[in-house]
């Protein structure tokens, strides 16, 4: 059997070339694994199309006319009086208005069907799992509130539950960007942002900074987890077994600016660390988002263990 040459093998991979051109983004958007992430695959790879429809044809029409008037076919129409065609003027003006209004609309209705501060829901309704969401120089801390645990660079999630996460950053802003999950969205001090996304399918995803933040950005990184639920069970079994805790008083330690930084687990969490962490920017107060109401409470940097706590 006669094995494939070197130009026989470059041609399995032409399928690949239109993804490579998207490398910039990254090709992760084009291989998701939840159903925010399908849907911006399909709404960029129908938006591509949808391009094409304009820049094919006018690069098309740029060579055959190139070809047809050059100065060596003398049989090709000629015609020094010509100033005007409606028909033309149709074409130029009338099929770039469509298209831009049918871009216009999908962008619209992905836009609310889409919206990164709604939740999602599953057919079984499972119990979303909550996650608080720190950016620092330059690595991530994932805070679960609801389970008492955090880690560093490493965000483990069960498969097919809802993730509602809160956002924030405890330096400058970036964005938190998991391609394969979903969306992006930024990450501010002072400010709580939100995402909803869910994992359809287990695997290790890229998690990383979308925004340059300064030295240590290309390294601010984190891998993505997704397991079945009875693994994820287990594994926080395992972090609730070790000794580290994460409070007022090792927090800063933790914060400090690291390049590269190491996966890390904290079996204990002290509560209302994450609105500590917003508050500091905002003169120690932070607002409830079900209340409404204006609360005051120490800065994660600065308060004892003992007296962080909500307080009206």
């Amino acid at each position: 059997m006669m094995k494939a040459g070197p130009m026989k093998k470059l041609w399995r991979y032409l399928p690949a070339l239109p993804a490579l051109m998207l490398s910039g983004c990254t090709v992760d958007l084009l291989q998701p694994r939840g159903p925010v992430a399908e849907m911006n695959r399909d709404v960029m790879v129908a938006e591509f199309v949808i391009m094409m429809l304009v820049v094919v044809p006018t690069c098309a029409a740029t060579l055959y006319f190139a070809w047809k008037y050059r100065a060596s076919n003398k049989e090709a129409e000629y015609l020094p009086t010509w100033d005007h065609s409606t028909a033309i003027e149709y074409v130029i003006w009338g099929v770039p208005a469509i298209l831009i209004a049918l871009l216009g609309a999908i962008s619209w209705w992905s836009t609310h069907a889409y919206d990164p501060y709604r939740p999602l829901q599953t057919a079984d309704n499972v119990k979303p799992l909550n996650v608080q969401v720190v950016s620092l120089d330059w690595k991530w801390l994932f805070i679960y509130p609801d389970l008492g645990i955090a880690t560093i660079n490493q965000l483990d999630v069960p498969t097919n539950t809802p993730l509602n996460f809160q956002i924030t950053s405890d330096t400058v802003m970036t964005s938190f960007f998991i391609p394969r999950l979903g969306s992006m969205i930024y990450s501010m001090p002072g400010e709580q942002t939100q995402l909803h996304l869910l994992a359809s399918e287990s695997g290790d995803y890229l998690g990383e900074a979308s925004q340059f933040s300064g030295r240590g950005f290309s390294d601010m990184k984190f891998r993505t987890l997704a397991m079945d639920p009875a693994q994820f069970n287990d594994w926080v079994e395992k972090v609730k077994s070790g000794s580290e805790n994460l409070d007022d008083t090792t927090y800063p330690k933790y914060a400090a600016p690291q390049e590269a930084a190491p996966v890390q687990y904290f079996a204990h969490v002290q509560p209302d660390l994450f609105d500590g962490i917003v508050a500091k920017y905002n003169n120690g107060m932070m607002v409830d988002k079900k209340t409404g109401k204006v609360m005051h409470m120490q800065s994660a940097s600065n308060a004892a263990p003992s007296d962080t706590g909500m307080k009206e």
